[in-house]
């Protein structure tokens, strides 16, 4: 299948990969998103003189993505939309922060036409770091953008290439910080080429109904809230939530699927009220299996922070209007 496009839209948002730090080699002390996308597309090394594409920069934001929020999503989502819809354009490629990146990938992937490529990027080390891993993560993005393999949204990092559904940050400070748990990595990027080590994961969207519209208004999104179910865990911050006006709870759940007694109760009494409640596990590995006591729905099998994306969305779709 052949994606049509001449150039590769690069969009800027922030991020560790932006960041500048006022020590010279500082992977630590540093403020995310100080540098422009543009500034990073200009400094990366071209192989044999020039790009395959033309490279066309888009600064969307400079922000940490520890903050990214709804008014944030629905501007990206927006530029992303209408990137795809352009002729000219073969893939995009997003460079965001590392914190919520798979939030960010698992929102676009339900959201949006898998017609052409879309690849989020990221950085674990800062621009000013004595070894920066955001140029060869850019220049990984931009040659898997411009791979018509790849339609969908996707997540390289570290030469790997991860779906939405299962791509997770799994440490704090490594440069290979993401994973995809049981399910591995889609693939590889080497020398600007893409080795598949499985097949190209489905993308749902194609060929469905339209790609969802997210409000531009924060106030119009559902409230959906994530707890976590621990030894001594309680009900108050539920029946908290629910007198607060919370339209959704996410928990993470103790192994497979199970929850402190108190907390189920007062859950139970949450969904009783009409507030939607989804199980997910607090395990990085491996999925709820069977059906566990408490009767409540379960996420189908995402993490928790996924699980509250996609509970987001359905509440939207369900009821347009908070």
């Amino acid at each position: 299948m052949q994606v049509i496009g001449t150039k590769i839209v690069v969009l800027g948002t922030g991020g560790t990969i932006a960041g500048s730090s006022a020590r010279a080699g500082d992977n630590v002390g540093y403020r995310a998103g100080e540098r422009t996308v543009q500034s990073l597309l200009d400094a990366l090394p071209v192989a044999q003189g020039q790009p395959p594409l033309a490279w066309v920069a888009e600064q969307i934001a400079q922000i940490d993505s520890k903050d990214a929020d709804a008014s944030f999503w629905s501007q990206l989502h927006a530029r992303c939309r209408e990137h795809l819809q352009d002729e000219r354009v073969r893939g995009i490629v997003v460079a965001h922060g590392t914190d919520t990146l798979e939030e960010t990938a698992w929102l676009l992937a339900e959201t949006l036409p898998a017609t052409k490529p879309l690849v989020l990027t990221c950085a674990m080390r800062p621009a000013t770091a004595a070894s920066p891993d955001g140029p060869q993560n850019l220049l990984d993005a931009v040659a898997l953008a411009s791979d018509a393999r790849a339609l969908g949204v996707s997540v390289v990092c570290a030469g790997a290439v991860h779906a939405p559904r299962h791509v997770q940050k799994m440490s704090p400070y490594r440069v290979d910080a993401f994973g995809s748990g049981d399910a591995g990595p889609t693939g590889w990027m080497e020398e600007g080429r893409l080795r598949l080590v499985h097949p190209w994961p489905p993308a749902r969207s194609v060929g469905a109904e339209p790609p969802q519209t997210l409000p531009a208004d924060p106030g119009a999104w559902p409230w959906v809230e994530i707890v976590l179910s621990h030894a001594s865990a309680c009900g108050r911050q539920v029946d908290a939530l629910v007198s607060a006006g919370v339209r959704g709870i996410v928990v993470a759940g103790t192994g497979n699927g199970t929850l402190h007694h108190a907390l189920e109760v007062a859950l139970l009494r949450a969904q009783e009220a009409g507030v939607a409640v989804r199980v997910s596990t607090r395990c990085p590995l491996g999925v709820v299996v069977g059906r566990p006591a408490h009767g409540l729905p379960l996420a189908d099998g995402l993490s928790p922070v996924k699980a509250r994306i996609s509970l987001l969305l359905e509440l939207m779709r369900s009821s347009p209007t908070p």
